[in-house]
């Protein structure tokens, strides 16, 4: 079984509150690989970062003080343009899930998981390194083309922390695949 997991791809991360154009850009190649991925009757699962109102009072929110992803509003959703309609969607109110995690491993036999979607430097790496925690000899990849850091540096200090870590990074410019 192949997971694909799609790292916050919500409206505030791409268009909203937290949104960057370099999010933009990988919304259709994020949506092309769902497709391929549920084509070929594997498993898709959507984070969403979820917050309260009292966001601006927790650790985080005193950190970053812009507010995002509360749960119920318009930037909260999962982009329309990426969400398929049956797939597991885990809330998350914080960087990484282990629920995610548990979810995946309790899943049977696994040939691998892959991540794609937002911050690749935050909630990508965070959830990244949680699975490969929890599951030491499953393969994990994170695909670059499909992922958007705060910033180009940030994004590719991650990956390069990430690889480092064992997570093999594919999509990006020194990938021979694409």
């Amino acid at each position: 079984m192949k997971v694909l997991v799609v790292i916050d791809m919500q409206n505030d991360f791409i268009n909203g509150a937290l949104g960057t154009e370099e999010a933009i850009k990988i919304v259709d190649s994020a949506k092309a690989k769902i497709d391929s991925y549920l084509e070929a009757g594997d498993t898709v699962i959507y984070t969403q970062d979820t917050h309260t109102e009292a966001y601006l009072q927790t650790q985080e929110g005193k950190t970053l003080p812009v507010e995002h992803c509360i749960k119920g509003t318009p930037g909260w959703e999962i982009s329309q343009r990426v969400y398929v309609s049956g797939c597991p969607v885990i809330e998350k109110p914080s960087f990484g899930s282990i629920e995610l995690a548990e979810l995946i491993a309790g899943m049977g036999e696994m040939q691998s998981i892959e991540l794609i979607g937002i911050c690749t430097d935050i909630c990508v790496i965070s959830n990244a390194l949680i699975l490969k925690a929890k599951m030491p000899e499953v393969p994990i990849m994170v695909d670059a083309s499909c992922c958007a850091g705060v910033t180009l540096e940030s994004h590719q200090n991650a990956l390069d922390a990430m690889k480092a870590c064992q997570i093999e990074v594919i999509g990006g410019k020194d990938d021979d695949s694409v």
